[in-house]
């Protein structure tokens, strides 16, 4: 898979004429003060995809502060997928589309059988990303965009009702409690190497997103190195020729 990235405020994203199957897909991706600094778990369940898929993907930097850049979504959030005159969003109706559209490429539901039990994995990625959330919420603010903070601390606070920093208070005394909460995927990982079985599909990547947000973003170590889903971890950061490893992050 070739793999460009471009920032959203050097780029202008136009209706193409040509066939869409053919064309270069472009994801808006949510970075840091650092352009290359890609943290979003749900982008990354995306990028994950499309390399599992094969597919060529220009990824564009994008910023809380530049929704502007996203209007023809509809709406303001990333992941955002342009293919052609399409503009799709939300995780799981991108990684829909991408099986519909490419049925000849690797599945990445494992088939139809496949498909609804996915959307069980995608559920629990939401739920353990919002469990992470509360370990690195203010990791994340001290890595963005001057330009992005006041909004992230103003909606993150709304949203839970109290400080970025009383947030993530005490997240030394709350981690022994999170990672027992992880047991059921830990069992699953002793007997198989991925989620999917002996290769990885979109059930890993929707997991894989929280524990790859943590990791670019926070020095705080969420998972114990021996831990199977540590392990498991590796393994997808080494696929698709360390797609994920070569991203800046605190391994």
């Amino acid at each position: 898979m070739r793999l460009r990235d471009v920032d959203s405020d050097r780029i202008a994203v136009s209706v193409l004429t040509e066939n869409p199957l053919t064309m270069t897909m472009k994801l808006f991706d949510l970075a840091g003060v650092e352009s290359e600094r890609r943290f979003s778990p749900y982008c990354w369940r995306i990028r994950m995809a499309l390399a599992h898929k094969g597919l060529d993907v220009e990824t564009i930097a994008w910023r809380f502060s530049d929704k502007a850049a996203l209007a023809a979504s509809g709406q303001g959030k990333v992941p955002v997928l342009v293919h052609g005159d399409k503009w799709l969003h939300e995780s799981w109706d991108i990684a829909q589309y991408l099986e519909s559209t490419y049925p000849d490429r690797p599945s990445l539901f494992g088939g139809a059988d496949g498909h609804a039990l996915s959307k069980l994995y995608s559920n629990l990625g939401d739920v353990i990303a919002g469990q992470v959330s509360r370990f690195v919420l203010v990791d994340v603010y001290e890595h963005l965009d001057p330009g992005d903070k006041a909004y992230f601390r103003e909606s993150r606070e709304q949203r839970f009702g109290m400080t970025l920093e009383e947030v993530v208070a005490g997240r030394e005394h709350k981690l022994q409690g999170f990672r027992e909460g992880l047991i059921a995927l830990r069992m699953t990982l002793k007997t198989q190497p991925f989620f999917g079985g002996d290769t990885p599909l979109y059930a890993d990547y929707a997991l894989f997103g929280p524990f790859q947000w943590a990791r670019c973003i926070s020095t705080f170590q969420l998972l114990a190195p021996d831990d199977p889903i540590a392990l498991w971890r590796a393994r997808l950061l080494a696929a698709f020729n360390g797609l994920a490893a070569a991203a800046p992050g605190y391994d």
